[in-house]
């Protein structure tokens, strides 16, 4: 499932990319990104379609290892994710070295966020990292399974029933949302834009709400289930706002276009209204948590990657729309000038 969330993620890039390309949003200049260097949406595909094929044959040989009895058969996954990590840092420049060593600095800025000035690769890849929690949290039990050898005995269970392993997992659902805090944090500094607090209060309360029904799992009380409820509630209705209203420019008072923005890419609007309710149901996925559906530990796992598939659907979503209000109207201020130029040359050579 790791390997197959970043998969999709890199399969909704390439479909954000095709869009971009089609209604002429020049995402290489608002990224500052090298037109030369900068993936195009058939390399996005190229690298989604080449995960999930390299996962199938992992697959297909760790069960031929099973079935003849290998001891090492689980070991398979683990020399997966070497190859992956040595493919990431391979010096060589094959394999899009430009943009591996782009993602590893722009992580690098993320993860030691104040420190490093806010740019708009950075806030907009730390955006996709708060809808990767799931992703995330499978690295932490990957690396605890295979560090701790418990492959060797096949465990699944070694390391998620240790307290050590649910802190750390505690931990680690937070760090996304503490990285764009501190980014927003960073940008107030700078600029004393107070719409940077408010931003940085989104994430806090996605926070709070995390915190809340992580207790509310240890402890499934009807007083946590209640503050579950409320808390994540109010974080979903602040994160609703902020889509709709900051991040998509839409609710624009006095607007030609009701409830939307005087100036639009997409022809049809009602492509916009459905995107709103479509991000407006997938904004309350958590709901689930809080319903004590009886199913077994395997339809728990496919439940759980259904749900992450499906906030990473969401984040696709909202890319689109983002990138949009800030091609038109520059909307996190990362530009010195409002205009962007259209990407006409790159049109004609592709």
């Amino acid at each position: 499932s790791m390997f197959a969330l970043i998969s999709l993620h890199c399969f909704l890039y390439g479909c954000n990319l095709f869009m971009w390309k089609s209604t002429r949003i020049n995402q290489n200049f608002i990224f500052d990104f090298a037109p030369n260097t900068a993936l195009t949406h058939r390399d996005a595909f190229l690298m989604s379609a080449s995960i999930m094929c390299t996962v199938v044959a992992a697959l297909v040989i760790n069960l031929f290892l099973r079935n003849a009895g290998a001891s090492y058969a689980n070991a398979v996954p683990g020399g997966l994710i070497v190859l992956s990590a040595g493919l990431l840092l391979c010096p060589f420049n094959v394999f899009y070295r430009s943009t591996r060593y782009c993602f590893m600095r722009i992580m690098r800025n993320i993860m030691f966020s104040p420190f490093y000035k806010v740019l708009m690769a950075d806030f907009f890849m730390a955006d996709q990292l708060t809808s990767q929690i799931p992703l995330l949290r499978h690295m932490e039990f990957a690396a605890c399974y295979f560090m701790a050898g418990s492959f060797r005995a096949n465990p699944y269970e070694t390391c998620t029933t240790s307290q050590q392993y649910k802190h750390l997992a505690y931990v680690i659902s937070f760090l996304p949302y503490y990285w764009r805090a501190m980014q927003c944090l960073r940008r107030y500094i700078e600029e004393h834009d107070i719409n940077q607090l408010a931003n940085a209060g989104k994430y806090v309360s996605a926070m709070v709400a995390a915190a809340v029904r992580f207790k509310y799992n240890v402890t499934p009380t009807p007083f946590w289930m209640w503050m579950v409820l409320i808390s994540s509630s109010g974080a979903t209705v602040y994160q609703l706002y902020w889509d709709f209203v900051k991040d998509w420019g839409f609710f624009t008072p006095k607007s030609k276009n009701l409830w939307l923005r005087d100036d639009l890419i997409l022809k049809n609007k009602f492509t916009y209204y459905i995107s709103m309710m479509l991000n407006l149901v997938l904004r309350l996925a958590w709901a689930q948590s809080v319903m004590k559906i009886r199913i077994n530990k395997n339809e728990t796992r496919l439940l759980d990657f259904s749900l992450a598939s499906l906030e990473i659907i969401r984040r696709g979503h909202w890319n689109f729309y983002r990138l949009e209000n800030e091609h038109l109207n520059n909307v996190g201020k990362f530009r010195a000038v409002k205009t962007v130029p259209l990407p006409f040359r790159e049109l004609e050579t592709d």
